[in-house]
């Protein structure tokens, strides 16, 4: 797909437009209900959605289908980050009030990130073609790796700051409390941040090792940098509202990270097929509607799954409540008799 300078300018200003009207909406620090995160999350896919149509009218079904298949990726994999996003907030005990402000700027730093991200990736595929073999060969890897993640227990897990954010904190200083919305206060003459500020560079740092799989996913979808930018924009732009919506329900997605472990494994391979047919080899190669189907249909089947799973677990639980309550009462009658 061709696009020219202008189109980029404009994309550009249109996604930043979008930004600063979120911006605007959130300012005043309050709770975010349910209601409030699903009518935004529904605008913000609508968005993503009239832009997937604006690719088909005007670029054809291709660049289309690989802008949806990217969206729907990249947005599968931000629901996992929500988990960690949940242990930030925790670990930080930041008050309810202020979690979207710190959400939407974590979510700013982390789209600025992962342009650089996706500026250099687009440099060396297009510059080295047998990097689609370490791209696929790391993807699978980060499936497998999910699986064994998956199996772990997550219920006693803690965040742990990287070591980059530690050495901001060593060198500027952190205030013992928070200060409403500042990120920066004068304390004994000195001026040092706000725990407001190390929790939303928190949470875009953390971001870009998300970044590490998701970037060479959605490269082995498209290789057009322009979709792969704005694919990955919507998903994020979407995922401050989407947290709020869904934060309660992450824990019956049980079944979420054997999903998209299966979703990475599959583009891993169709990178790998890529690169063989580049490479003059002769072997079939896996088309963006095929892909858009396989996404779609292991999402529905992991999402039906998890809350299957969990709707058995709580009934068990709660028959053993039952049992156990009926057990203390009986021998309670025993020691009245």
């Amino acid at each position: 797909m061709d696009v020219s300078v202008t189109l980029w300018a404009l994309t550009i200003v249109g996604l930043a437009a979008l930004i600063t009207v979120d911006f605007f909406i959130g300012r005043k620090p309050h709770d975010v209900s349910v209601k409030e995160a699903g009518i935004w999350t529904v605008v913000w896919i609508a968005l993503a959605g009239l832009f997937g149509l604006g690719l088909f009218a005007f670029a054809g079904g291709r660049p289309s289908g690989e802008f949806f298949a990217g969206f729907i990726t990249e947005k599968s994999l931000s629901v996992d980050n929500l988990f960690v996003f949940v242990l930030i907030m925790a670990k930080f005990s930041v008050p309810s009030k202020y979690q979207q402000r710190v959400l939407l700027v974590g979510v700013l730093i982390a789209l600025l990130l992962r342009a650089v991200f996706i500026a250099a990736g687009a440099a060396v595929l297009a510059s080295f073609s047998w990097v689609f073999y370490l791209f696929g060969a790391f993807l699978v890897w980060t499936a497998w790796k999910l699986i064994q993640d998956a199996r772990a227990d997550r219920e006693d897990e803690e965040f742990e700051e990287n070591k980059l954010l530690k050495a901001v904190e060593r060198r500027f200083g952190v205030a013992d409390r928070y200060h409403g919305t500042k990120l920066w206060i004068q304390q004994n003459g000195k001026r040092v941040m706000t725990p407001m500020l190390v929790v939303m560079l928190a949470i875009g740092t953390t971001d870009v090792l998300f970044a590490l799989d998701s970037i060479p996913a959605i490269f082995g979808l498209t290789q057009d940098p322009y979709i792969v930018f704005t694919a990955n924009a919507f998903a994020l732009m979407g995922l401050r509202q989407l947290y709020f919506l869904i934060g309660g329900l992450l824990r019956k997605l049980v079944h979420l990270s054997y999903g998209l472990s299966v979703i990475l494994g599959f583009i891993g391979v169709k990178l790998v097929l890529h690169a063989l047919h580049e490479s003059g080899v002769h072997v079939p190669e896996i088309s963006i509607p095929v892909s858009l189907g396989v996404i779609c249909a292991v999402l529905t089947v992991t999402t039906i799954t998890s809350l299957m799973a969990s709707r058995k677990r709580e009934t068990a639980a709660a028959t053993t409540t039952k049992a156990t309550v009926a057990t203390e009462d009986a021998d309670k009658d025993s020691v009245d008799v």
